[in-house]
């Protein structure tokens, strides 16, 4: 069966370093494997149209009806694909289903990915200027067993590396370390070569029940939110956000197994998985004992919605403090909202940070997208953080804690096809408000801007 394109009108189910020479080489990856693809939209539109509609003259003729469009069921559970996101986390179900599917007898598997072209300029005396590229690929795979069990894998990767150990600027950002020795401030981290190698087995117990196991190399546990660049209201954003770590930064784990149930639209799963965060060496895949656990819970009411609770202990995150622990615990809520020629979502969601020893920040997050036809995307994102880490030993607000308030708006324009990848142009701004204590080091209003070209499957 031919590879299919699948966007924006997914089938609804019923609930049951600076740039180098070769960075852009790298990234290009993308372009050989999509330049292939063939672009075949499947709808609830494609199986309602009468067979002749197409062609006036063919009205009349006995005509066998049109196959339904093909929908690819889940790896975790009896429902379909469009529900599950990053790792084992769930979306809602009418979410759009992007991609390069194929069907082979009992095998389905799916391309997924995009790269960024990003020159990026933060404002004030603590920001910076830096062109670099992001990018994600990822390759999944499920096979129907029998008596309704399915084994699947996930493999995904990344060519952020080679922007260099210490990432790209960005204002009030925090978390892991370019060095070994000291922390990122005010910059993003990149995200290591080898994101996720997973393998997973779910046994179906009853039409609308079942149980599964999710074991990786890399993975992601059953902690917080699809994570931000699966999200669909935020992976179409540059930037990372500001609440990362306060509710997704698990996304990638070196070592992770996961158990759980699914009855109809709720699921609940728990994890144990190496807590510790990569280190500067983002090539590396380093292995430690699980020494961290959480649980989930997750609800689908509505097609359109989706909710999950979540708690975890991560015996020791961060690189530089060994000895502190963080008890993390997160909510969110994500809907869908599609009418005749535009889909959107929205997504809300919450984290506390308890570090232990130490104090207790929350971290507040709202993100929308809303795609118009096959063109235009827009982009926001508010966030409400306190930041206990923006300073280091020696400085003297060293230890303090401050809410910092951002205000992101964006717009990207697709302007050309490759096989079945997207290409556009766009750019992002960002404004904060923070304390008065802060504009000796920050500076009054800094306004930070991404101009960017994309691709994307």
């Amino acid at each position: 069966m031919r590879a299919q394109r699948h966007r924006r009108t997914p089938p609804r189910i019923a609930p049951i370093a600076p740039i180098t020479r070769i960075g852009p080489i790298a990234h290009a990856v993308l372009l050989a494997l999509v330049l292939h693809g063939r672009d075949c939209r499947a709808g609830p539109g494609a199986a309602d149209a009468p067979a002749d509609a197409a062609d006036p003259s063919m009205q009349g003729m006995d005509m066998a009806p049109e196959p339904a469009p093909m929908v690819m069921a889940g790896m975790y559970g009896p429902y379909a694909m469009a529900r599950e996101s990053s790792g084992t986390s769930w979306q809602p179900d009418s979410t759009p289903l992007d991609g390069v599917h194929d069907m082979a007898g009992r095998w389905m598997t799916m391309w997924h990915g995009f790269a960024n072209l990003v020159f990026d300029d933060q404002g004030g005396p603590r920001g910076g200027a830096k062109t670099f590229s992001d990018s994600m690929l990822m390759f999944m795979g499920r096979r129907q067993l029998d008596d309704g069990a399915a084994a699947g894998f996930r493999l995904m990767g990344s060519a952020d590396p080679l922007m260099g150990r210490d990432g790209y600027p960005e204002l009030f950002q925090t978390g892991e370390t370019a060095d070994g020795v000291h922390p990122l401030v005010d910059r993003q981290h990149p995200h290591n070569l080898l994101m996720e190698a997973a393998a997973s087995y779910s046994a179906k117990l009853s039409a609308g029940s079942a149980v599964f196991a999710y074991a990786g190399l890399a993975g992601e546990p059953a902690l917080g939110p699809p994570a931000f660049m699966h999200r669909y209201s935020g992976m179409d954003n540059p930037e990372a956000p500001l609440s990362h770590h306060w509710l997704d930064s698990t996304h990638i784990s070196y070592g992770v197994a996961t158990g759980g149930y699914v009855q109809g639209d709720a699921k609940i799963e728990a994890s144990v998985f190496n807590g510790r965060e990569p280190g500067q060496n983002r090539y590396d895949v380093a292995l430690r004992h699980l020494d961290s656990f959480c649980a989930r819970v997750s609800w689908n009411p509505l097609a359109d919605v989706a909710l999950q609770v979540s708690s975890g202990r991560l015996a020791s995150p961060e690189q530089l403090q060994p000895q502190t622990a963080v008890v993390r615990s997160t909510a969110s809520a994500s809907a869908n909202h599609a009418g005749e020629g535009y889909a959107s979502q929205t997504t809300l969601a919450w984290g506390r940070d308890s570090l232990q020893p130490g104090i207790a920040s929350n971290a507040w997050l709202l993100e929308s997208a809303w795609v118009l036809g096959d063109t235009h995307t827009f982009l926001a994102r508010a966030e409400r953080v306190t930041k206990p880490d923006l300073f280091v030993p020696g400085q003297p607000l060293y230890g303090a804690a401050f809410t910092i308030d951002s205000l992101s708006l964006g717009y990207i324009h697709d302007f050309a096809r490759l096989g079945a990848a997207r290409v556009g142009a766009g750019v992002l701004g960002t404004a904060y408000r923070y304390p008065a204590a802060l504009v000796p080091s920050y500076g009054n209003g800094p306004l930070s801007y991404l101009v960017f070209l994309r691709i994307r499957l």
